[in-house]
């Protein structure tokens, strides 16, 4: 099916245990104007392509969300994507306009979260979301189009959650603000 009502993305991208889960989570459980789905919650093994940016999970997230906003309401998808990664697919031409904002955070934040509060033991892990996090601090005004950031460094998650909704509807109605 090819979807006719076609309605903006919103991407909230970062790094583990940034903060982008539990935001969307307060997203999800206030949502009116939208929905709010998680990438996660259709991975598998197979989608394990990182030498293509993992171009089939791509692909198949777009799809499910142009067909999801088929209901007159736009989906903002959390989970880690960059406009690299998304605008070149065809599926792109669904969609009026796609909005990228990256949750990021200090990297001593980032490592607290991660090792404190996660449990990760994993330093290449960790090592890894530092290193996204950093990307995406250092770039994001540079990508096309550019990524917003959000530092949660000493926000809140319900703070945060605020302010992404603000960002979202003012996309939506018009104007920016964050």
């Amino acid at each position: 099916m090819q979807p006719t009502n076609k309605q903006p993305l919103f991407i909230i991208t970062g790094a583990s245990c940034a903060g982008k889960s539990t935001i969307c989570a307060a997203l999800f459980a206030n949502e009116k104007d939208y929905i709010v789905m998680e990438s996660d919650l259709l991975w598998n093994d197979i989608y394990n392509t990182p030498e293509d940016h993992y171009k089939a999970y791509r692909k198949l997230w777009m799809t499910v969300c142009a067909n999801i906003s088929q209901i007159g309401k736009p989906v903002v998808l959390c989970g880690c994507n960059t406009p690299e990664q998304l605008e070149p697919l065809p599926e792109r031409s669904l969609f009026t306009d796609i909005h990228y904002l990256a949750v990021v955070c200090s990297d001593q934040a980032l490592r607290q979260r991660m090792t404190a509060g996660r449990g990760v033991t994993d330093e290449t892990w960790v090592q890894s979301s530092l290193d996204f996090n950093r990307w995406l601090v250092e770039n994001a005004a540079g990508t096309t189009p550019s990524i917003k950031l959000l530092d949660t460094s000493a926000l809140a998650p319900d703070q945060a959650a605020e302010r992404i909704d603000k960002w979202i509807l003012s996309r939506l109605w018009g104007g920016e603000r964050l």
